[in-house]
């Protein structure tokens, strides 16, 4: 498994999302995850399986500081104190004593960044997470954070995949040597059933959902953090790393739409 390096940690480039995962079926989605081989497990305070993610964690025989776990506070608790608070909550429910990374999953309107990112920079002063990041987050936001605020920023976490053009946003965090992490990579399972993807994944003996996140991963800087919680589709997604997409693939590819967003909620910033 190729790593990221960002920030002081190595981020390994697949990860297990786990949104709409809960209770048993997420703790048995992660045990999973763990025995074949996946080290990046991906949650937040908003998905509401914090305590089945460290149940997993708690009964995995991986060391602990051979694993890489992401949590996020929601965007209504940007305020330093409820950040805190948020934080050590997450923790508990984990049941671990750092995470690796700790994200504000959504920027907020009424959100005093410097304000924001001080907090987060205590938390890894503290040696309570091991770095800090962002998800969502525009060009403009990304500008104020690492230029005018200079927070160690150690990924952006979007929205990315096949039909989804962000080489506005990459191309800006290339610049700032900061990693993109890829969610909804294989556009929520529709991957598997495109015909472009479907007919390249002949060449390979893969399927359209591994050729999707190949093509993902063979992108400098980028990450990614699919979502299966059957061990069969893990598997699948681990044996992605070894497909070897051509130019002609690239092309075929690079022809699909890329205006496909999947998520976009009412309180989602102007996206560029």
């Amino acid at each position: 498994m190729d790593h990221l390096q960002t920030q002081g940690i190595s981020l390994p480039r697949l990860g297990l999302g786990t949104f709409r995962m809960q209770g048993d079926v997420c703790r048995a989605a992660v045990e999973s995850a763990l025995a074949l081989g996946y080290r990046h497990i991906d949650t937040a305070e908003m998905y509401a399986n914090e305590d089945a993610v460290g149940r997993a964690i708690a009964s995995s025989v991986v060391p602990r500081r051979g694993l890489h776990v992401t949590t996020k506070v929601w965007h209504e608790n940007l305020a330093p104190d409820a950040i805190r608070r948020t934080f050590d909550t997450s923790l508990k429910k984990l049941g671990l004593e750092f995470v690796d990374l700790y994200l504000v999953h959504w920027p907020s309107r009424s959100m005093n960044l410097p304000a924001v990112f001080e907090t987060m920079v205590k938390l890894k002063e503290e040696g309570l997470t091991r770095a800090i990041g962002v998800a969502n987050f525009t060009m403009a936001l990304l500008k104020t954070t690492v230029e005018e605020i200079r927070a160690p920023i150690a990924c952006n976490q979007i929205e990315y995949h096949v039909m989804l053009g962000q080489s506005k946003v990459k191309r800006c965090l290339d610049n700032k040597g900061i990693p993109l992490v890829a969610y909804s990579p294989l556009l929520q399972g529709c991957a598997a059933s495109d015909a472009t993807l479907m007919e390249i994944g002949k060449k390979h003996n893969a399927t359209g959902g591994q050729v999707a996140l190949k093509w993902l991963l063979d992108q400098h800087g980028v990450a990614a953090i699919p979502k299966p919680s059957r061990a069969e589709s893990q598997k699948a997604n681990l044996d992605a790393l070894n497909v070897e997409l051509d130019s002609d693939d690239r092309r075929a590819i690079g022809a699909l739409p890329k205006d496909k967003r999947l998520v976009n909620p009412g309180f989602a910033p102007v996206w560029d």
